[in-house]
């Protein structure tokens, strides 16, 4: 523990050092070995011994992500690292490859600068790969490339020094084009990684060697050397003359940014407030003595600690006892703790300032996403902008407990995991009082469920349904203009609803519209979109679930006093549809008039808020309302002889191949699949390919349902959720006088 202190100490110095920081997060796919990797980063530290490198997987620190051997949550790390006489402080987070848990990534992302991708030499760029990638970009992360597991080229495969040149040359250009699709149109030139300049370094992390074009020319290493070596199986040395920490944090230092350079690009894309304002100015120029603005990207439930509020600081400081605000919550606190992390371990230290990661103890309603202050900088503080994921919770499990006076110990865990994990959503059905727990895949349910027991002191029988597919209701076209009346029938309104256009949802999906964006920059940002200058000058609220709510109205007497109450029934409506009780998704309502009771005590929320839900359910019903339906891109790397199975299994499961490409030995099969048909997919494929293909799917988009699916989706969900077979009639929801 003495060396732990040590490093720490060294650490804290280097904190005040802003040009030596640097804010990073390791990203790859499933099983390309980010983990191991950063191993030989903590062994260079001093944090781990040089026998287990490559093995120890230190920061998958759960029991769960040591036995399965992948990451599960993401872990932070603070190392030390010399270059050319200088020291860097490297805040290290090493994040999930499963897409199961890219939400995950996605908050991880907006603490960071710059991001080593990692991606194996033999599966190359692959559909996760492509996804964290992505997120990276949108957050203005900028990446270079680690190219792992270069020995297996060279010992599994025996292809020869111009066949690995191909391959790697491969690789990069893939990457590149990922770059070119994604980034923003300022960097993704400046971006783009060349092993000339440096930006991409070549190794095996398991054998903790690693170089970059530089490093090999100044150690003259030659990769025909390292082939050699191989052949002769004389390759231990290499650990000692191409260290991978070297190459790595050699790349790190000379080309991610540090947080002074990073924050002037990075705050206008994350934070849309006055830039020209005093909180503007601090964040941009990463100044400690400004007011603290901070984004919490990770909160934890320590059962000795409680609540663990993890967090980039873009601008003042941290200490304990400080006076801080969050602006979601609207609450203010005494910060109680300031620590640091180190791998597994927390460490408390007096204060951290702007262009850091701390953990914050004492704020219980801190979440992901939230945006912290100095108490005496609330006032007119804007948040950041919502993070936004690429992925959606797509299937769902019914739980209970097995002993029904557990209930409320279940309630309570659960509510404690959808704190550590917002991809989780928890909910409870109305008509069978089940409690469903929501998730991106069937490893992010397997794995709640054992948290959800691991929570409970490992004692809480929990019993689970089968997985079942989440749907989205949507419609293909304008439906009726329809008058609503209030329940005590003295105020109307006139609604109409028409699908959202594919730029509209694009444009919320990158995160370019969104509600606290406000509603003058929504409307210019619609305007710029393409949308009639009225509907984007008069917007009300942004859903969750991507539906718009527009204000045509003109000269309506107590319009405002109501328009809380409106917009509480339009997402009330939007939150369960009346095919069969799933979500809508993707329409823009508008209110086209109204008729209000002039005594506010008739114009309540009993009586606005359920005429809004009719109103727009009625609508909805005269349209042309179908089931979407959630949609995986699959990516398959598979020896040539082994296409056509796979091809014949994705097509029979409804899917769609929409490229093919050799990669020397292997086939890059990319496609569609809609999740319904991914249940016992591991088991077709390895029965397929006799265990030969490398596969991974991730959610990519809603679509329409064929007609037979849509029908069976309906009458099912409705006779499980207790509802009629019937789907009501839109005359039901319409009043017509």
């Amino acid at each position: 523990m003495s060396k732990l202190k040590k490093i720490t100490s060294r650490a804290i110095k280097l904190m005040d050092v802003k040009k030596n920081i640097r804010d990073i997060g390791i990203i790859a796919h499933i099983d390309h070995g980010k983990t191991t990797m950063t191993d030989s980063l903590l062994t260079e530290a001093g944090l781990l011994s040089p026998t287990i490198a490559g093995r120890a997987r230190v920061l998958d620190y759960l029991e769960e992500e040591q036995k399965r051997g992948i990451t599960i949550k993401t872990a932070n790390i603070s190392l030390l690292h010399e270059e050319e006489g200088e020291e860097y402080l490297i805040n290290l987070i090493d994040t999930p490859g499963h897409v199961d848990f890219t939400g995950k990534v996605t908050r991880a992302l907006r603490a960071i600068d710059g991001a080593v991708v990692v991606v194996d030499a033999v599966e190359e760029v692959m559909v996760q790969t492509e996804t964290v990638t992505r997120q990276a970009l949108n957050e203005l992360v900028k990446p270079v490339l680690f190219i792992n597991k270069v020995d297996r080229l060279i010992k599994e495969l025996k292809l020869n020094a111009e066949e690995i040149q191909v391959k790697l040359a491969r690789i990069i250009r893939d990457f590149n084009n990922l770059i070119a699709v994604y980034g923003e149109e300022d960097q993704k030139e400046k971006w783009k990684v060349d092993p000339a300049e440096g930006t991409v370094a070549f190794g095996s992390a398991l054998h903790r060697w690693g170089f970059t074009v530089d490093i090999a020319k100044k150690k003259n290493v030659k990769f025909s050397e390292i082939i050699d070596l191989y052949k002769k199986e004389q390759a231990d040395g290499l650990v000692d003359r191409l260290p991978l920490h070297e190459a790595i944090l050699t790349m790190v230092v000379k080309h991610l940014p540090n947080p002074l350079e990073a924050q002037r690009y990075r705050i206008p894309k994350v934070w849309k407030g006055e830039i020209d304002s005093g909180m503007g100015q601090a964040m941009l120029k990463v100044d400690p003595e400004g007011g603290t603005g901070m984004v919490i990207t990770l909160t934890q439930m320590d059962p000795h600690a409680g609540l663990v509020a993890t967090g980039r600081i873009f601008s003042g400081s941290v200490k304990g006892g400080d006076r801080v605000y969050l602006v979601g919550a609207k609450k203010e606190y005494r910060v109680q703790q300031v620590a640091m992390y180190m791998g597994a371990f927390r460490v408390p230290v007096e204060k951290i300032d702007a262009g850091n990661i701390a953990a914050l103890l004492g704020l219980d309603l801190a979440r992901a996403g939230e945006t912290l202050v100095s108490a005496d900088h609330k006032d007119g503080m804007v948040p950041f902008e919502s993070i936004t994921y690429v992925s959606e919770p797509v299937i769902t499990i019914a739980v209970e407990p097995k002993r029904p006076k557990e209930l409320p110990r279940l309630i309570d865990v659960m509510e404690r995991l959808s704190i550590e994990d917002p991809n989780l959503v928890t909910s409870i059905n109305k008509e069978t009082g089940e409690y469903l727990l929501s998730g991106m895949g069937e490893l992010h349910l397997e794995i709640a469920i054992k948290f959800l027991r691991e929570y409970a002191g490992g004692n809480l029988e929990i019993i689970t349904s089968k997985p079942l597919v989440v749907y989205r209701e949507s419609t293909q076209s304008p439906g009726a203009v329809v008058m609503a009346k209030s329940p005590n029938k003295h105020s109307k309104f006139w609604i109409q609803v028409e699908p959202l256009d594919d730029k509209t949802i694009q444009m919320i999906e990158k995160g370019d519209l969104a509600e606290q964006m406000g509603r003058k920059r929504m409307g210019t940002a619609l305007k710029e979109a393409g949308w009639p200058t009225k509907e984007a000058r008069n917007i009300w609220s942004l859903e969750e679930h991507r539906n718009i709510l527009v204000d045509m109205t003109k000269g309506v007497q107590y319009l405002r006093e109501v328009r809380d109450m409106f917009i509480a029934g339009f997402r009330w409506a939007c939150q369960n549809g009346p095919l069969c009780d799933e979500p809508i998704r993707g329409l823009k309502v508008k209110l086209l008039d109204a008729s209000l009771h002039e005594d506010p005590v008739h114009r309540g929320p009993a009586q606005v808020m359920p005429a809004a839900r009719r109103g727009l359910l009625g609508s909805f019903l005269s349209s042309d309302p179908v089931i979407l339906e959630p949609i995986y891109k699959i990516g398959v790397s598979v020896a040539s002889q082994w296409v056509g199975e796979v091809t014949s299994l994705i097509t029979r499961k409804r899917g769609k191949i929409t490229a093919s490409e050799q990669k020397g030995p292997l086939t890059s099969i990319t496609g569609f699949l809609p999740v319904s048909e991914s249940f016992g997919l591991s088991a077709d494929m390895r029965s397929a390919t006799s265990g030969h293909a490398f596969w991974q799917t991730a959610f990519d988009h809603w679509d329409k349902a064929p007609a037979s699916v849509s029908k069976e989706v309906i009458a099912e969900t409705r006779e499980r959720r207790g509802m009629s077979p019937e789907i009501p009639r839109a005359s039901k929801f319409i009043d017509q006088t």
